[in-house]
């Protein structure tokens, strides 16, 4: 005995299976594209490239543009750590007054200052002890500095005795 299907009883299974086929092929066209764009594709304007210096005296972190392109005081992210934990609070540069920091950072980190950190400038800003952690003695200091969240430099040093 055999069962026959009418055609007005639906899609045919064959129709079925070639569409399904297209639409995985498809499917698998867009995942490609959307991987190798990903891949391949370069930032649009990628991190300026510096050699920035750190040293610390007590609880002033002292910063030295000591090569590279210029950095865009107004992009630049910079973020610290005291023997591997991080700042309550980070300083937001520029600026003059900030929660957690005395007041007054020098150079290109000032709100009063240019846009621009170049070759040679030096900047700097204390930690208050409203802060936590604050450096002290025989205490490691890590700074890194981003650009649009891209890496810029990254330094570390030891507090020295005071």
């Amino acid at each position: 005995m055999s069962i026959r299907t009418s055609p007005k009883a639906g899609l045919d299974s064959r129709a079925v299976t070639t569409l399904a086929g297209v639409l995985l092929v498809a499917i698998a066209v867009l995942l490609a594209v959307g991987v190798a764009t990903a891949t391949f594709d370069e930032p649009a304007d990628p991190a300026p490239t510096a050699v920035i210096s750190l040293s610390v005296d007590g609880d002033r972190l002292i910063l030295r543009h000591e090569g590279g392109e210029p950095i865009d005081i107004q992009e630049l992210t910079v973020r610290v750590w005291v023997n591997g934990e991080p700042l309550a609070r980070q300083p937001s540069v520029p600026f003059f007054s900030a929660a957690g920091f005395y007041p007054g950072p020098t150079g290109p980190f000032n709100a009063a200052s240019g846009d621009e950190w170049i070759v040679g400038d030096e900047t700097s800003f204390r930690i208050a002890g409203t802060n936590d952690p604050t450096p002290g003695p025989g205490d490691r200091v890590e700074v890194r500095l981003s650009v649009r969240g891209q890496p810029v430099a990254s330094m570390a040093t030891t507090v020295g005795p005071e």
